[in-house]
């Protein structure tokens, strides 16, 4: 088959390489300039990605990410580890707990490895670049979809896309990996289709981070636990390439007043209130600036409307299909078994028979990925509700009569409905521990609490300078309270930082 792949990030040039190797002829279109020469400092300096909003903010492959390039694409493995890229364990953090009881047996089916997402876009085109049948076309936007033959009454057919040059890219399947703001969508409409239908909740979060490097190219200690839940804050940990890391400190898109934390000081003089991670902020050099980051709520598109695809011969995978919260970091490792099941579908798949793939290929994503994605999105709405509770004029205890939620908060289930029988998939999509040190359960529940979940139990222990939850500053007082922790000049500005 042509197949044309919209969107080389991640997911994209993932699925282009699965269905390259697989015989398919591949074209890649995208709208920003490709990776420049050099290793990874030179991704990360001079690589600009205007499409691309969160293009410097925290990525890690998680086990089911890492777990695909291991297993297809190798090559991939091989490319990132020679630009620096850290081969790690999502439980090592948790191993030295006497309720983990240690290093055993079957932990390395949770390894992963941490490479700054620039990092990662690189070893992708270096490998694309040399793979038969596979094109790379930078500098290329689309504008428009090509409509061919009608396959299914009353509903248009793709036949490939039109670029912003005026170029047609005929195919015999489009593939949608332009990410959260794909504006295929809207193609999609302008071709008569009665959809997309997207569903978008009402808010969601903010993210300052800022990344920093040692001075011997060694990573320092990672916490225990890379997601911490508090009253009123989010804080994210992440390990990255050539002894860089990733300080995130995550809130609510309604708390108007942690929006301060645009500014160094006060970034960091919030994070140095979590003894958990303040020692991240405190170790080697500052490279960024704070960096803010928004549009994080959760969304997602139905592309089969009254039992009919909306379109054939166009499919959406990962983030063009739904988006999760991203300081869950599961976006990677859900479209990177998007892409798998797309390649397998193919296998079979009859090209005069488009309504048939698209039909299964829905089945797929609404059994299999679908409840993971609603699940963090319940989770979303319950934990934007703690906080609005917490940070109230007078905080109160949340309440909801959703079991769901109380199920999580006690128990550390992964956010997904109860019912669900699939816990092997959220395992794969990558998560970690959320059971508190010294939990009798956490040893019978290892390997099967697995999840992107909140580690509520936080909430209530006691922590340095305070004797419980209530101790912590909320709002401006928060950005006021705690030592100023220093923060040498960063190198550069670039888009979505705020200056010192």
């Amino acid at each position: 088959m042509d197949i044309v792949v919209v969107g080389a990030g991640p997911v994209g040039m993932t699925a282009a390489l699965l269905l390259a190797r697989e015989g398919h002829r591949v074209t890649v279109l995208d709208r920003d300039p490709g990776a420049p020469r050099g290793g990874a400092e030179e991704a990360w300096d001079a690589w600009e990605r205007p499409g691309v909003g969160q293009f410097r903010h925290p990525h890690i492959l998680l086990p089911a990410a890492f777990r695909t390039l291991v297993n297809e694409l190798p090559q991939v493995v091989s490319e990132l580890t020679a630009l620096g890229g850290v081969p790690c364990n999502l439980l090592s953090g948790a191993w030295g707990l006497d309720a983990i009881g240690g290093r055993r047996p079957g932990d390395e089916r949770f390894a992963m490895m941490a490479a700054r997402r620039p990092v990662v876009e690189a070893a992708l085109g270096a490998v694309a670049a040399r793979t038969p049948g596979l094109t790379v076309r930078s500098d290329t936007a689309v504008s428009a979809l090509l409509i061919g033959h009608e396959r299914v009454p009353g509903r248009p057919h793709v036949a490939g896309v039109l670029t912003r040059g005026g170029v047609a890219v005929h195919a015999d399947l489009v593939v949608d990996a332009g990410g959260r703001n794909s504006p295929l969508g809207g193609m999609l409409r302008d071709l008569g289709a009665p959809g997309p239908l997207e569903e978008r909740a009402e808010t969601g979060f903010l993210a300052y981070t800022r990344y920093f490097r040692s001075a011997d190219g060694k990573l320092p200690r990672m916490p225990v636990w890379r997601v911490g839940h508090y009253d009123s804050v989010t804080t994210v940990a992440i390990e990255g390439d050539a002894g860089t890391w990733a300080l995130s400190v995550g809130v609510s898109r309604r708390d108007r007043a942690l929006r301060g934390l645009r500014d160094v000081g006060a970034w960091h003089r919030a994070v140095a209130l979590f003894p958990d991670v303040a020692y991240l902020a405190e170790e080697g050099e500052p490279i960024s600036g704070i960096m803010a980051m928004s549009g994080m709520e959760s969304r997602h598109r139905r592309f089969v409307i009254g039992g009919r695809p909306a379109a054939t011969g166009v499919l959406s995978i990962g983030d063009a299909w739904a988006t999760t919260n991203p300081l869950f970091g599961l976006g990677m490792s859900m479209g990177a078994l998007h892409a798998t099941a797309l390649r397998d579908l193919l296998r079979t798949a009859d090209p005069d028979e488009p309504e048939k793939l698209a039909l299964r290929f829905d089945e797929f994503t609404r059994t299999s990925l679908a409840p993971i994605q609603q699940g963090l999105a319940d989770w979303d709405r319950h934990r934007l509700a703690e906080i609005d509770a917490a940070t109230g004029d007078v905080p109160v205890p949340y309440e909801t009569d959703d079991r769901d939620w109380h199920f999580r908060r006690r128990h550390g289930r992964r956010p997904g409905p109860v019912r669900d029988r699939r816990p092997r998939l959220a395992l794969q999509a990558g998560a970690r521990f959320r059971q508190a040190a010294g939990s009798r359960a956490a040893a019978g529940l290892r390997g099967h609490r697995l999840a992107a979940g909140d580690r509520r139990g936080d909430l209530h222990r006691p922590r340095p300078g305070g004797k419980g939850r209530r101790t912590r500053p909320q709002g401006a007082a928060l950005l006021r309270s705690g030592p100023l922790t220093r923060g040498t000049p960063h190198r550069g500005r670039r888009r979505g930082e705020v200056n010192p």
